[in-house]
C-alpha cells in the first residue's frame, strides 16, 4: 500500500479514472440500446448488471496481467501482418458490433408500422440481453485494461480507477438511457457511433490503428450538432404556443 503516499500514484488514479469514463461511453450507449428492448421494469436492472459485468471483467483482466501479456504474442501471419490473440478478439468484437448496430438501424428504419409508432415493442429475454452485453464487455474491457496498464504502475491504482469509473457510469446510465429512448434521432446517432466504434475495432484487429482522439472528436462534434437540432426543434414547438397566447383576446371583466 505504499502507493497511497505517492503523489504520482494519485495523479495516475485521477487521470486513469477520467480515461476509463471516456472509454466507457460507448459501452454505456450499447448497454442503453440493448436494455431498451427489455420490459420497462427490467431495464434499470439490466443496465446495472451490464455495468457490473463490465467492472468484473476489467478487474479479472487486471488481475491476469501475465495472461494479458500472452495476448500480444504472434500466433500466425496473414498477408505479412502478424496476428495475435488481441487482434482476433478486437476483429471479432468489431464485426459483432457492426452487425448488431446495422440490425438495430434496420429495425428502427424498416420495422413494422406498429413498431414505428411505438405501439408494439419486441421484447427479448433478460438473459439474452445480458449475454450480448457480456460479449461486448470483453472487447471494451480489453481496450480499457490495456490503457490502464500503460498509464499506471500499481495494480491497486488500476483497480481503484476502474471501480470509481464504473460507479460514475452507473449513476449516469439511467439518465443517458432515458434521454436516448425519448429522442429517436439521438438513438440513431448512438447507433451510428456504434458503427464507428465497430469499424475502428475491425481496423485495429487487422493492424490499422485509428487514434481514439479522431473518433471522440467526431462523436463530440456530432453530439453538438444534434443538441443544436434538438434546441431548434424545441423552439419551433414552443414558439407557436407563445404566439397564440400573445394573440389571444384579453378576458373581459
Amino acid at each position: 500500500m505504499e502507493w497511497i503516499t505517492d503523489p504520482q500514484a494519485w495523479i495516475a488514479l485521477a487521470t486513469l479514472t477520467v480515461l476509463e469514463i471516456v472509454l466507457g461511453i460507448d459501452n454505456i450507449i450499447f448497454i442503453s440500446i440493448l436494455s431498451g428492448k427489455l420490459p420497462q421494469e427490467q431495464r434499470a436492472r439490466g443496465r446495472r448488471l451490464g455495468l457490473a459485468a463490465a467492472m468484473g471483467m476489467r478487474l479479472v483482466l487486471l488481475a491476469s496481467l501475465q495472461w494479458l501479456a500472452h495476448l500480444s504474442t504472434e500466433l500466425f501471419v496473414v498477408l505479412g501482418h502478424p496476428v495475435t490473440a488481441r487482434d482476433i478478439i478486437l476483429f471479432g468484437g468489431g464485426l459483432f458490433l457492426l452487425a448488431k448496430a446495422t440490425y438495430e438501424i434496420h429495425h428502427n428504419l424498416e420495422g413494422s408500422e406498429q413498431a414505428m409508432e411505438g405501439r408494439q415493442r419486441a421484447v427479448v429475454s433478460f438473459g439474452a440481453v445480458i449475454a450480448q452485453i457480456m460479449v461486448l464487455d470483453i472487447v471494451f474491457s480489453l481496450d480499457s485494461v490495456i490503457t490502464a496498464i500503460g498509464m499506471a504502475e500499481h495494480l491497486a491504482v488500476m483497480m481503484a480507477a476502474v471501480v470509481i469509473a464504473v460507479g460514475v457510469m452507473m449513476a449516469a446510465a439511467n439518465p443517458i438511457a432515458e434521454f436516448v429512448e425519448a429522442h429517436p434521432t439521438v438513438k440513431m446517432l448512438a447507433l451510428a457511433f456504434l458503427l464507428l466504434v465497430g469499424m475502428a475495432l475491425v481496423a485495429d484487429g487487422v493492424g490499422q490503428h485509428i487514434p481514439k482522439g479522431y473518433l471522440y472528436f467526431a462523436m463530440a462534434f456530432s453530439v453538438l450538432v444534434e443538441m443544436l437540432n434538438l434546441r431548434a426543434d424545441a423552439r419551433r414547438t414552443t414558439l407557436p404556443v407563445q404566439l397564440r397566447r400573445r394573440m389571444a383576446p384579453e378576458p373581459k371583466h
